[in-house]
């Protein structure tokens, strides 16, 4: 999967008509960074991986999903895609892999204790999620305001702008993500957690 991402990334940035250099002000990720990762040679992180997503409008179940093959309406708990950050102690798995002609898909996320996951900005502004704690403790901080979740908790917000997901310990943290895109047409509204 790491050689068909790297592929992929290198394809996006041609398709974009960008250059090593433009994708890193587009993307805030260094050139090096960059060219590293299209050649294979790192693999990214769940950081450098969102700032990408963000720079080419795609959520990382999207990006995912295109180094896979088309997705099956039925997906079996083993043949679901698990992608991990062993460096910040992040992993997801998609339940519901996204199809193009779909708006929505269900993850499941795990972090470790410490796990501190930020994002700048959203792949989709306006993309809305519902953030359902099962397992331990996360801080979720949304546009600038934290919430502390625990197990049972359900967050849902529309994402404008930056983000950051945090295990704040002593346990691992499991919780399930549903992403609805803004469909095309329709105007996403401001609703806020």
């Amino acid at each position: 999967m790491e050689a068909r991402l790297a592929r992929r990334l290198a394809e996006l940035r041609t398709d974009h008509g960008w250059s090593l250099d433009e994708l890193a002000q587009q993307s805030g990720v260094s050139r090096s960074t960059l060219s590293r990762l299209e050649r294979g040679e790192i693999s990214p992180t769940a950081a450098v991986l969102g700032k990408l997503c963000a720079a080419y409008g795609r959520t990382m179940s999207q990006l995912l999903a295109e180094v896979e093959s088309e997705p099956p309406q039925l997906v079996r708990s083993g043949q679901q895609l698990e992608w991990r950050d062993e460096k910040s102690g992040f992993s997801r798995r998609s339940v519901s892999p996204p199809h193009p002609g779909l708006n929505g898909e269900i993850l499941e996320g795990f972090l470790l204790p410490g796990a501190d996951i930020p994002y700048d900005k959203p792949p989709v502004p306006g993309q809305e999620q519902h953030i359902w704690i099962l397992e331990g403790a996360l801080r979720i901080t949304v546009d600038g305001e934290a919430h502390e979740l625990h197990k049972g908790d359900c967050l849902r917000f529309r994402l404008w702008g930056s983000s950051r997901f945090q295990n704040p310990g002593p346990d691992p943290v499991r919780y399930a993500v549903l992403i609805v895109l803004p469909s095309a047409g329709r105007p996403a509204s401001g609703m806020k957690a």
